[in-house]
């Protein structure tokens, strides 16, 4: 008797273990399956993690498994071993880490192959003929006939010549069979072969030494090029070589915005090898391009996060683009970073990986300095000119106090609005950026001061006016906007605050003649939005641009000459250490984008706070100047990478639970932290309210944990992710490392 031992597909702690079935005779099962077994009185998926000759369990407890879900194992060795890890590494059940390794659609079949209904001839060319000769009446069945003498059909393309087909196929001159239709994503149609560029000497250094490493076995890199600099053409040569050694390559992007455009790059120099993988995608899409990927068909995988996990078998090269995104980080469990993720696969399979950007995060650059572990470090290398030694654009920045002192209450000052008035004038585009989505930040009643807030979280509403309604950004919650105040029924209402909304009316009010596009949460909400609106600005239908940081990084549109930030001090405030950082990264990207064909670029950043480091190091892009000062700051204020935070933030109904669990878990961990001896190697401890205490009408409080980088980090948040699981019924606790954001 032979037995599998399964994981069900049942996220819950009380089942993350591997229960054993008995494979029935004649079912030739393989670790990697997915599977339909009995599970109490139900009938459960689950995937075989490994099979065996043996079980402890009681022979009368053995049921057998029912069935394959799958001919072909769904999980191949390589990527069980890496949920195995995830597992261990992120603290989550290992059903959450299989999950992430196939589309969601394939749990519960609820996708499956696309077929298509095709005619063919069941007779010679000569007797289909002389049939359409001797039948001259029958008109359609003449004219089917005279379709198929020039090659098969898809009968859907026939709906009015049912009747014809079916007289046809009686008399024996037709034969209908089934062919699988590949759903093809938006970016991969089309075959326009694209050629090579002429290498700079910077490129020809780094592909050189990154092709070096790849026939050697591999090794981790961190490609730091200005923008503009053409870290995308390193990329496809050093994967050309891949593909040549017969290996494969994945390609992350941090935002499906940059999907489109590094598919479109990738397609034209690979057509049909090239895949692509992301949550835009319909189901039927993203579970042929799986099969693809599966089969071997393709060999380079595009994406974002999730594209990680693409079943791709030896792998030579994984390219991280945008390395210091937050996208990268994942905000729901298991909270993984695609880029420890891509780390893992690259090390066991031998191969390359490459993190790529214009401004690396402080705790990547860390890793390319000398006196860093060699399990941890990274080999710099550096792309210091832009291609064809096209300058870096001029960056203006503007003091919006003094343009208010000066009577200017508008949104644009008079810079950015001659800027953009000579930019359109000359026939070129211009990119706004603002990073705050909606018309007006908040609506306050300027009787008493009382701004309008969720009623279901502890934030205020924002104020989108194409449909005039206030929307909560946490939890969608959606109310009419007062017409008295709320609190003290004045009707001094007033809308506060500038969004991408208001942005995109305003420039429509200057310039009415000019098309004007949006690129935001609410505008990219449907399937193949990103796209659409890109390709209508490449075009150059669209003349101005407005956009979150959907546009900040990444995007070479030629025309491009002025990028102006509305607010470039958005993000400075927000009560996190990576606040700074932040900002001078999306400051230096969003600048990138202007001038980056012949014409040279021009960049106004808009401000309150001219004189912040961030701002001032951003508009010269000296990325080393900002390294230098912000990890002094890090290391003077013992904050990551120096040390590691982690929190258990709970959750519940009422706040006093919340609050008790909170702190009866910093009493478990206090107890832990003596009784280990390790209270050296704690900076701070304690239970506290998270910084926004009501979110989706429910409270919450946290205990936040910070260490120093050299302590046993493993058992510290193994222990706290202990705590969590014992807390308290109607209380929910999430545990996170290093969080993606600190509210």
């Amino acid at each position: 008797m032979q037995y599998a031992n399964v994981i069900v597909d049942i996220s819950a702690s009380e089942v993350d273990r591997l229960f054993s079935y008995a494979v029935p005779e004649g079912l030739s099962l393989l670790p990697g399956h997915q599977v339909s077994v009995p599970f109490g009185p139900r009938k459960v998926e689950g995937f075989v993690v490994s099979l065996s000759d043996t079980t402890k369990a009681p022979p009368e407890k053995i049921r057998s498994v029912l069935g394959l879900v799958r001919p072909e194992p769904v999980i191949l060795p390589e990527m069980m071993e890496l949920a195995l890890w995830m597992k261990e590494r992120y603290l989550c059940n290992l059903v959450d880490a299989l999950r992430l390794m196939l589309p969601a659609e394939m749990r519960g079949a609820r996708v499956r192959e696309k077929t298509a209904r095709r005619a063919t001839l069941q007779v010679s060319m000569e007797e289909a003929r002389a049939y359409i000769v001797g039948h001259g009446r029958a008109r359609k069945q003449a004219e089917i006939l005279n379709a198929l003498l020039l090659g098969d059909i898809d009968t859907a393309a026939y709906p009015d010549y049912a009747a014809a087909l079916k007289s046809l196929q009686e008399k024996g001159l037709v034969r209908f069979y089934q062919k699988d239709v590949r759903r093809t994503p938006m970016g991969l149609r089309g075959s326009n072969q694209g050629k090579d560029p002429e290498l700079t000497p910077g490129q020809k250094v780094a592909v050189s030494e990154l092709t070096r490493a790849l026939e050697n076995g591999g090794g981790r890199f961190l490609l730091h090029g200005v923008t503009g600099s053409g870290k995308t053409e390193v990329y496809i040569r050093l994967v050309r070589r891949a593909l040549e050694m017969g290996k494969t390559a994945i390609v992350l992007v941090p935002e499906i915005a940059l999907t489109p455009q590094m598919v479109r790059w990738f397609h034209a120099r690979f057509g049909g090898e090239a895949a692509v993988l992301h949550s835009g995608l319909s189901g039927g899409e993203r579970f042929d391009e799986w099969r693809r990927i599966r089969s071997g068909e393709a060999r380079v995988i595009i994406g974002a996060r999730s594209a990680v996990f693409a079943p791709v078998r030896n792998i030579g090269v994984i390219v991280v683009d945008e390395e210091h995104e937050t996208s990268y980080l994942s905000d729901k469990r298991p909270r993984y970073d695609a880029r420890e993720v891509a780390r893992y696969r690259a090390d066991a399979a031998g191969a390359v990986l490459l993190l790529g950007s214009a401004t690396p995060s402080i705790s990547t650059y860390m890793r390319t300095m000398p006196g860093v572990r060699p399990e941890n470090a990274l080999k710099r290398i550096e792309l210091n000119r832009r291609a064809n030694n096209r300058p870096l654009p001029q960056v203006e920045i503007v003091d919006m106090r003094k343009e208010f002192q000066l009577g200017n209450h508008s949104i644009f000052s008079a810079s950015l609005r001659s800027a953009m008035e000579d930019c359109l004038a000359r026939g070129q585009q211009c990119m706004l950026f603002i990073n705050r989505r909606g018309y007006s930040n908040f609506v306050s009643c300027r009787n008493c001061g009382k701004a309008v807030k969720c009623p279901n979280c502890d934030v205020t509403m924002t104020y989108h006016q194409w449909d005039d309604l206030l929307r909560c950004h946490y939890c969608g919650e959606v109310m009419q906007p007062p017409k008295t105040c709320p609190s003290c029924g004045s009707r001094y209402i007033k809308y506060f605050g500038v969004g991408t909304q208001k942005v995109e009316e305003e420039v429509r009010n200057l310039f009415p003649t000019v098309q004007v596009g949006r690129m935001d949460v609410d505008t990219t909400s449907t399937k193949d939005a990103h796209q659409k609106i890109l390709e209508t600005f490449r075009a150059g239908e669209t003349r101005v641009l407005v956009g979150t940081q959907m546009i900040a990084k990444g995007l070479d549109f030629p025309n491009v000459t002025l990028v102006g930030v509305v607010a470039a001090d958005l993000s400075l405030n927000l009560p996190d250490y990576r606040s700074t950082e932040r900002t001078f990264q999306l400051l230096t990207q969003v600048a990138g984008r202007a001038g980056r064909a012949e014409t040279p670029g021009r960049v106004v950043v808009q401000t309150y706070e001219p004189d912040h480091y961030a701002i001032q190091l951003a508009a010269k892009q000296d990325y080393r100047a900002f390294y230098t000062r912000e990890s002094a700051f890090r290391r003077a204020c013992l904050y990551p990478p120096f040390t590691v935070i982690a929190r258990i933030v709970f959750t519940a109904d009422a706040e006093k639970d919340a609050r008790a669990a909170a702190e009866a878990a910093e009493e478990k961990l206090n107890a832990y932290i003596d009784g280990a001896g390790i209270r050296r190697d704690i900076v701070q401890m304690r239970a506290l309210e998270a910084p926004i205490r009501f979110l989706r009408n429910r409270w919450r409080w946290q205990v936040f944990l910070k260490m120093y980088f050299k302590a046993d980090q493993e058992a510290v948040t193994r222990k706290m992710r202990d705590v969590a699981a014992e807390t308290a019924e109607g209380v929910q606790a999430e545990m996170e490392v290093n969080p993606v954001n600190m509210i």
